[in-house]
């Protein structure tokens, strides 16, 4: 049976190659995606998730919109790395496929209600706002997620957004504190992972050697996304983010990591947004969390392209 799982996204050149992923993997049953204000505003979000499901010929998928705001502050967005729309690269439509009427908050309580326990996987690639939200709304279905799969944070690589913070977790961090306490069976992708999968101009090449139009904008995406990161790091391309927490729900085996405790810091000026991994055991604190620490690059990416090459 395909694992059913719900994709939590603020799109984002690297949540569409997450979303594409998914939507090409037989082994997986995308319930929803859930759209968040993050990378870019909720009214840009919502809209970039139905192009990608539109893009990806799916366009059953239904799409929810969901919190416009973090749950306590001011919304920060990453507009310089993403562009304006947050698909900025190729010329995109408008998209046909409908919105869901629903809030998105309330189709993760409803589907986590509905759905047997421990079944759903969660996998949140932006701000943790809807997730967290949920969970506060609805303390019941704490329990029945099966598991959260989520890219934020950092240990050795420390900050992209503050010396000392990833965006997704910077951008809520008492939503992200609210999931890590949760209980929940996580597996974290930090930017410990995510920069040891750069998009290589030989990698970039491999989608646009697809010949198809997915392939096509996808090539287009990752040479706009990537300009950021290989001017700000000096690296030969940037890091793909999102897509991590898909395949690592295909093929774990790519991934090595430890299971720590990760505390959230929501207090400090200097650290705000913070992952405190304990990576060396020296607090005592019982594990939270599988952090993921590193991957097979080449093998992600093979992996990356043979599926999308389905779409």
């Amino acid at each position: 049976m395909a694992r059913k799982i719900i994709i939590d996204t603020d799109p984002g050149q690297d949540d569409a190659f997450a979303i594409l992923l998914a939507l090409a993997s037989p082994e997986l049953e995308v319930l929803g995606v859930t759209a968040v204000a993050g990378n870019v505003p909720l009214h840009f979000t919502e809209r970039n998730a139905r192009i990608i499901c539109e893009l990806a010929g799916k366009t059953d998928t239904r799409v929810y919109a969901g919190c416009d705001r973090p749950m306590k502050r001011k919304l920060v967005t990453a507009e310089y790395v993403h562009g304006q729309t947050g698909l900025n690269g190729p010329q995109l439509a408008d998209p046909v496929m409908a919105l869901q009427p629903e809030h998105a908050v309330d189709f993760l309580i409803e589907t986590l209600r509905r759905e047997p326990a421990h079944t759903v996987t969660l996998c949140p690639l932006g701000p943790l706002t809807n997730i967290a939200t949920a969970f506060e709304k609805a303390p019941d279905i704490v329990g029945r997620v099966g598991q959260i799969v989520l890219m934020g944070g950092a240990y050795f690589e420390v900050g992209n957004v503050t010396p000392t913070a990833e965006f997704n977790i910077y951008v809520d961090p008492e939503a992200a504190e609210i999931v890590f306490r949760s209980g929940i069976p996580l597996v974290v992708m930090p930017l410990d992972v995510t920069h040891k999968a750069l998009t290589t101009r030989a990698r970039v090449e491999r989608f646009r050697a697809l010949g198809t139009e997915v392939g096509r904008v996808c090539a287009e995406w990752l040479e706009f996304f990537e300009r950021y990161d290989m001017e700000k790091y000096g690296s030969d391309g940037g890091p793909l983010h999102d897509p991590t927490v898909i395949a690592y729900l295909l093929q774990p085996g790519l991934f090595k990591g430890r299971h720590i405790n990760v505390e959230i810091e929501t207090r400090s000026e200097l650290t705000l947004g913070m992952t405190v991994a304990d990576w060396w055991g020296v607090t005592g604190r019982s594990a939270n969390a599988l952090f993921v620490g590193s991957v097979d690059a080449d093998g992600f990416f093979a992996l990356l392209t043979e599926r999308i090459g389905r779409l």
